[in-house]
C-alpha cells in the first residue's frame, strides 16, 4: 500500500474517531503530497513522497525548536504531535551509532582522508542513504571520523 493510500485510509479513520489534531496532519500532509506533484507535473514514485514528508517532517521539529526558544511550550507541543503523526508514515532513521560503520566504510571506498575530501564524500553519503538517514547527521559522523 502506498504511503497516500494509507493517508486516505487513516484520514478517514481520524474523521470516523473524531481526531482532529490527527486528520488536519494527515490532511496537510496529503495538501503537501498534491502541491509537489502539481509542481513535478508527474506522479510521485515513494521515495519522492517519502522525501516530501520528511520536509515536512523537518519543519515541525523546526518550529517545536524555535517555539521551545520562546518559551511557548503549547505550540512546541502542538508541533511535536504533528511531528509524531507524520513520523509514523516515514522509514525509520538510522541513528548516529548506527551510522558509524557505515559511513566508515564509505571513507574507505571514497578513499578520503582529511576534511578537504568532504566534498566529494558527502553526495556519495547522501545519495547512499537517501530516506535512511539526515543530512545532518551524515555530515556530523563524516566529520567525527575524519577528524579522528
Amino acid at each position: 500500500m502506498s504511503i497516500q493510500s494509507r493517508l486516505q485510509e487513516d484520514m478517514k479513520d481520524a474523521m470516523r474517531a473524531k481526531d482532529q489534531m490527527r486528520l488536519d496532519t494527515i490532511r496537510m500532509a496529503l495538501a503537501a503530497l498534491k502541491n509537489a506533484r502539481i509542481d513535478r507535473r508527474q506522479d510521485l514514485d515513494e521515495a519522492e513522497m517519502v522525501g516530501v514528508l520528511q520536509k515536512e517532517a523537518k519543519r515541525r521539529r523546526e518550529s517545536a525548536a524555535e517555539y521551545h526558544k520562546a518559551n511557548r511550550p503549547e505550540l512546541a507541543a502542538s508541533e511535536e504531535a504533528e511531528l509524531a503523526i507524520l513520523e509514523a508514515y516515514l522509514p525509520q532513521m538510522l541513528d548516529a551509532a548506527a551510522l558509524r560503520p557505515l559511513v566508515a566504510e564509505v571513507i574507505a571506498e571514497v578513499g578520503a582522508t582529511s576534511m578537504a575530501d568532504m566534498s566529494k564524500l558527502m553526495p556519495v553519503l547522501m545519495a547512499r542513504f537517501r530516506g535512511q538517514a539526515e543530512g545532518g547527521t551524515l555530515n556530523a559522523v563524516a566529520r567525527e571520523l575524519l577528524s579522528a
